[in-house]
């Protein structure tokens, strides 16, 4: 990678998601809010196999199906060796990212650890994660 190259990080989200990415120039990584799941496949194909770009990482956050992120997964470009998050509803994730040698592995993050590895590397415009934990449901019995 040269100099002028810069990192990018992909972005698949809903206008409704409780998460403000950052998309000013502190941001380590240039963030890309895509508006579509078949969008996002196209940019990262395109962006890593024809364009050269260094994207980092991509993040699905809440606006796709286990289905459709294990289905990117396996069809990542060979030249793809950032990480891919699913971000669920419930504030969980899952993480593909490249492993020793030429496999890749799934980590499977809590909240707390979802917030931790966007605070790392910079992605939120507060700097912190916002995640609302879910709260218990209590079952109320009638009385009979």
């Amino acid at each position: 990678m040269n100099s002028s190259t810069r990192r990018i990080t992909l972005i698949h989200t809903a206008s409704t998601s409780s998460r403000t990415w950052d998309r000013s120039v502190q941001c380590p990584s240039r963030c890309i809010a895509v508006p579509s799941f078949n969008t996002l496949r196209h940019a990262l194909r395109s962006g890593v196999t024809e364009l050269g770009q260094d994207v980092e990482r991509v993040i699905l956050d809440g606006q796709a199906t286990a289905t459709q992120f294990l289905d990117l997964v396996a069809s990542l470009p060979e030249a793809f060796s950032g990480d891919v998050m699913l971000v669920r509803e419930d504030g969980t994730a899952y993480v593909n990212a490249a492993g020793r040698g030429d496999g890749r592995v799934m980590y499977s993050l809590a909240p707390r650890d979802v917030n931790f590895y966007l605070e790392v590397h910079g992605l939120l415009e507060n700097g912190r994660l916002q995640v609302v934990a879910p709260q218990p449901q209590f079952l109320q019995l009638a009385a009979a």
